[in-house]
């Protein structure tokens, strides 16, 4: 696996020499769309079609891709008024099983947030990723609340699992229409390598409970098949997943009510103060909606702005269109550069660039 800060070099592009290029939709025979080669993908970008005047452009040979991403997060920081950061694992290619948050982040992502001038004391942080370590996540936001009085977090696509953990603990979330945030019920490794929601699990246990149980009550035998089940199953699993379902809701409970809402002053429909119990109850409310897979099924749930808001009462940010505008344009470019590349996570800001980069599929380092 190779990581490391990129200052200036290129990016290497899939192939020998240029990135592959999809085929025009709805042709007879399908066949690659014209190659053209830009000074910038920022300067190349059509309104209203972000990605799809990107598909076919290749950066001239020595141009680094990051200085677009930087670029277009400097639009951001423009219309936001405030610096704005970035943290991108590529949900674009979903065999990118390595672009999770982990531990391999936490020293570029301290160096991240150190090169935030120190006088500025609010950060937006642009953020997309398909999870990763919940501790990590600990560790990202004592790292930015030690720096910054305001964080808000920018979602342009998916924010899932632990990102939408770290979303939790902003100020203020905002989210352009195809955003989406997802379920943080915890994944737990079982014996034979898989990873399975913890809640699924515990339901699972509960519901061979209530079977023998109720079999029991009415003088039957406890199901045989419950009982080889729950025989099969590996108690230390079991503590896994009780406790990081704990975890995952707590700590969500906790940065909604010490971040988010301290903001909350005023009941909207009563006008009446919002007291410290009711901020905590709620937090708890929508920490138990968001951790609970009985409600959502299925651990890669996609759940929109609205839907966050109408089923958990989640308050979501809607961008005006000159933020919308800005963030669209900066999730073409990062788009562009997860599957035309081998980057599979990028933290970046107007001064600090860091790409981690893995070879294709099937492919050895040297």
């Amino acid at each position: 696996m190779g990581s490391g800060r990129n200052r200036g070099q290129p990016i290497p592009r899939n192939g020998a020499n240029q990135p592959r290029l999809p085929m025009q939709a709805g042709a007879a025979q399908a066949q690659a769309l014209p190659i053209e080669i830009v000074d910038s993908l920022v300067e190349a970008m059509v309104d209203g079609m972000e990605y799809g005047s990107l598909v076919n452009k290749v950066p001239r040979p020595g141009h680094d891709v990051l200085t677009d991403v930087v670029q277009t997060l400097d639009q951001i920081s423009a219309v936001r008024g405030r610096p704005c950061i970035a943290y991108l694992g590529n949900v674009v290619k979903a065999d990118r099983g390595t672009s999770g948050v982990d531990t391999t982040d936490d020293l570029p992502f301290q160096e991240l947030v150190a090169s935030v001038p120190a006088d500025q004391r609010k950060v937006d942080v642009f953020l997309s990723t398909r999870g990763g370590s919940g501790q990590q996540i600990g560790r990202f936001v004592d790292c930015l609340r030690n720096k910054f009085d305001e964080v808000d977090f920018l979602i342009p696509s998916y924010c899932m699992s632990a990102g939408t953990l770290f979303a939790l603990s902003g100020d203020q979330i905002w989210m352009t229409p195809n955003a989406c945030l997802g379920p943080i019920d915890p994944q737990v490794p079982t014996s034979s390598g898989r990873f399975v929601p913890a809640q699924a699990l515990l339901l699972l246990v509960k519901k061979l409970q209530d079977e023998g149980l109720d079999a029991m009550q009415n003088g039957q035998p406890v199901p045989w098949t419950a009982v080889r089940i729950i025989d099969t199953i590996d108690k230390r699993e079991l503590g896994e997943a009780i406790t990081a379902t704990q975890y995952a809701s707590t700590l969500a409970a906790e940065y909604l009510r010490k971040y988010k809402f301290r903001h909350w002053l005023k009941h909207a429909s009563t006008g009446e103060d919002v007291t410290e119990e009711h901020r905590l109850l709620t937090a708890n409310a929508i920490a138990a909606e968001l951790a609970s897979h009985d409600r959502w099924k299925s651990h890669g749930h996609a759940i929109s702005r609205d839907v966050l808001f109408s089923q958990t009462r989640l308050q979501i940010q809607h961008p005006d269109e000159a933020l919308e505008r800005a963030i669209k344009r900066a999730w073409a470019i990062c788009t562009w550069l997860f599957e035309k590349t081998n980057v599979v996570k990028v933290m970046a800001s107007s001064v600090y660039r860091y790409a981690k980069i893995e070879p294709p599929l099937g492919e050895k380092h040297a």
